[in-house]
């Protein structure tokens, strides 16, 4: 199908040494007065006008650890009294106090270390206390610090965090964010739909999460056996976090995976960009201010050029065509505080006529149609608050309206959702322990409107959920080698009327100087897609149970990590296939497992200018969910999973060139022709990708020039097969095959930067 919206500004940003990050402004010099006695005594500083009142005294200092390095996020208060603050990402403070002249006691804290006190006299002007040091804690790892990041039991830790530049110069990926994590471990490439299916889970089953707040459409419209393209581009993000499983009690409503995406704040600086691709086009402005920058992007993508000159195996009667702009804000509130606002708008139409083996479409395909509009808004804020606690809230709306015409049928959906959320963190509550806590509140209202033919009556049918959640989680100093995380996630839904609790746990320990073995266990749950509650609401939570065990080993960029799980599946929505419309037939008596091992080696230093990796993934699943008559393999998981991934960069000619390989052994599918269920074999996937991208100036404006061609030896892969409704005169139901809509995709696109004010040195390997 389109590869619909290709990414507005694909490589535009893959020099990023070159964006200058634009830092807090650094407080003048201080001036000392009466010398410094020790490490932590107070620096008087001069009191404009000789005040002597303690009223309105400001502190202001540096925290920095044992080697001289500022600690960030330092809880700094005077002591019994509210008046303090965080340290900056310097391990910077300051702040004012009311507290009564005379002596009083600062207090320094942070997980990990050994509180600090330090005496000093408030009403004699203004403090200096530049070389504020921590202690270790007994309690931290050795010379590693649970809150620093370099060994933790945490998400990130755990999972898999890919970079823009991973995403977009990833061969085949197509700068889609999708097609990127699916060349990672644990997930199997289903080339009809473009989603994720991690582990054995149903694409449902992995949600996306967008500066915390879960996304109800993260993939564009599209028409059975077509694939979709996610709706974000790469570039709106910091990193994108992939989590197989384990996660935080801070997600819900996933069974099997988590697609944490972060976005950027500030843009680096003002620029102009535009981009010309065989699919379309787009235009960007942003301007960047000292403490706000704003980014407006309009895009247009048409593949019926495209279409015109490359042979398809499907009937278009409408290519895809889109038009899309968005609008991106962040302002930075007070010192550290940050507020982002991101809005976008969709507009997708298409029509084709796909093969079909019934004898009423077999010798001219079945027609479909789709129409799609979709509106998001995501508007979320973050500050420090005192006495080491920080916030971190947001709201998300979202209105996904679609229309799809299979022949004369039509089903109309509009699906209108809104999400709020609260997180409080106080990384400073222990020297052992931090504290996360938060709210979430979920409101939708689903509306779907069905005719057989323009002459039928309208089938109306609709789902209102009200749901409310609850988390407290805190990462754990346990030993000087062991670190643990423990969570709980709490659930209402007014449409069920139900609770549920999943308690989760984490551990990770310290086997060497730079590796760590990790466990994880819990519980999640998740409620039946609206297109099973629309019928019947008489339903439970579905659940899953992780278990997972990892070794990772992270020396000189190179990164070795082995994972086995275990995923049990409890109360699965099952109905009868040949009754939907019988509410009485939905039960939660579905179950299941996944188990397998994921292993990933990346490499970015053995061979210079390369960067390579390798993941494979085995997965033994079954399940019975849905219309399933019995446990069986589920359609969507290949046992076997492996992809290479490689990228060269070739310095005389200021290209990096890639290449993707993926193999997806033999996928199950059901035969009605033959005894059993999903008994039946596919041939395996296979596909070799390639790309290039130069660097280079036009006109004085640095410009790439990107081409990519996916499965370049033409393989004739097949995603499954759709059976006639009916046996012919021999007793057999025809079949026709499931493939990509043509054997291969050639991409072209220049993306030129105008007014771009840092330098890109085209002799540097883009990071």
């Amino acid at each position: 199908m389109k590869p619909s919206l290709l990414p507005l500004l694909l490589l535009l940003s893959a020099v990023r040494p070159a964006l200058a990050q634009t830092a807090q402004p650094h407080p003048q010099p201080l001036p000392s007065g009466g010398g410094v006695r020790s490490e932590t005594e107070a620096v008087r500083l001069p009191s404009p006008g000789g005040e002597g009142l303690g009223v309105g005294c400001r502190l202001v200092g540096t925290v920095r650890d044992a080697d001289g390095q500022p600690l960030p996020g330092v809880n700094v208060f005077v002591k019994t009294t509210f008046d303090g603050a965080s340290t900056d990402s310097l391990g910077r403070f300051s702040f004012s106090t009311d507290h009564a002249a005379g002596p009083a006691v600062l207090v320094a804290t942070f997980i990990g270390y050994e509180p600090l006190e330090t005496l000093v006299t408030l009403g004699e002007g203004p403090i200096s206390l530049p070389n504020m040091k921590l202690k270790a804690s007994r309690a931290a790892l050795g010379d590693v610090v649970v809150t620093a990041g370099a060994f933790e039991a945490s998400d990130e830790k755990r999972s898999s965090v890919l970079k823009p530049l991973d995403i977009v110069t990833t061969a085949g990926a197509l700068g889609d964010i999708a097609g990127a994590l699916n060349a990672l471990p644990g997930t199997t490439r289903n080339g009809e739909t473009g989603q994720l299916f991690v582990r054995g889970g149903a694409a449902s089953e992995t949600k996306t999460y967008l500066d915390g707040l879960p996304v109800q459409t993260p993939y564009g419209g599209a028409v059975p056996n077509v694939a979709a393209r996610g709706r974000f581009s790469p570039f709106l993000f910091k990193g994108t976090v992939f989590s197989t499983g384990g996660y935080s009690a801070e997600y819900g409503q996933a069974l099997s995976a988590v697609v944490a995406l972060n976005s950027t704040d500030l843009a680096p600086e003002t620029m102009t960009s535009v981009s010309l691709m065989s699919v379309g086009g787009s235009l960007a402005r942003t301007k960047r201010w000292d403490r706000t920058s704003l980014a407006l992007t309009g895009d247009y993508t048409n593949l019926a050029p495209y279409y015109n000159l490359v042979p398809q195996n499907l009937g278009w009667e409408k290519a895809p065509l889109q038009l899309g702009g968005s609008l991106k804000l962040a302002h930075q509130v007070g010192e550290a505080g940050m507020l982002k606002v991101y809005g976008t708008y969709s507009r997708q139409r298409l029509a084709l006529r796909q093969p079909d083996a019934n004898p009423a479409f077999a010798a001219t395909g079945h027609p479909v149609a789709l129409a799609n509009d979709n509106l998001y808004l995501n508007a979320t804020y973050r500050a420090p608050l005192t006495r080491g606690w920080s916030l971190n809230t947001g709201l998300a709306l979202t209105q996904d309206d679609n229309t799809l015409r299979p022949d004369v049928q039509s089903v109309h959906d509009l699906d209108r959702s809104a999400v709020a959320r609260l997180v409080l963190t106080n990384d400073s509550a222990s020297t052992w322990f931090n504290l996360k806590m938060g709210l979430e509140g979920y409101a939708q209202r689903y509306r779907q409107q069905y005719q057989a033919s323009a002459e039928a009556p309208v089938l109306s049918l609709g789902v209102d959920e009200q749901r409310g959640a609850a988390f407290v989680e805190s990462d754990l100093v346990l030993s000087r080698k062991l670190a643990g995380r423990a969570g709980l996630r709490t659930e209402y839904s007014a449409l069920l009327g139900r609770f549920n609790a999943a308690p989760r746990l984490g551990l990770a320990y310290k086997t060497g100087e730079n590796s760590q073995l990790s466990a994880a266990w819990g519980y999640f749950y998740q409620t039946p897609t609206t297109d099973l509650l629309r019928i019947s609401q008489a339903l439970q939570f579905e659940r899953a149970e992780h278990y997972m065990l990892t070794y990772q080993r992270m020396v000189k960029e190179r990164t070795l990590r082995a994972e086995i799980y275990q995923k049990n599946y409890a109360q699965l929505t099952t109905f009868d296939p040949n009754n939907i419309y019988n509410p009485s037939t939905y039960q939660n008596a579905g179950s299941g497992y996944a188990r397998g091992l994921d292993v990933l080696w990346r490499d970015r230093t053995t061979f210079k200018k390369a960067d390579y990796w390798v993941s494979y993934g085995f997965v033994d699943t079954r399940r019975q969910f849905r219309d399933y008559p019995a446990v069986a393999v589920p359609t969507f998981a290949a046992r076997h999973n492996l992809s290479v991934v490689g990228k060269y960069w070739l310095q005389k000619i200021h290209t990096q060139v890639g290449f993707t390989y993926a193999y997806g052994s033999p996928r199950r599918y059901n035969d009605p022709n033959r005894p059993g269920y999903n008994q039946s074999s596919l041939p395996a996937y296979q596909d070799l990708s390639l790309n290039a991208s130069y660097l280079t100036h036009w006109f004085g404006q640095f410009t790439i020039v990107y081409v990519s061609a996916s499965n370049v030896l033409g393989r004739q892969n097949v995603y499954g097969y759709t059976f006639a409704g009916q046996p012919d005169a021999s007793g057999l139901r025809p079949s026709v095959a499931v493939t990509p809509p043509a054997p291969r995709m050639l991409f072209v696109g220049v993306f030129i930067s105008i007014n771009k004010t840092s330098k890109v040195d085209l002799n540097e390997k883009p990071e």
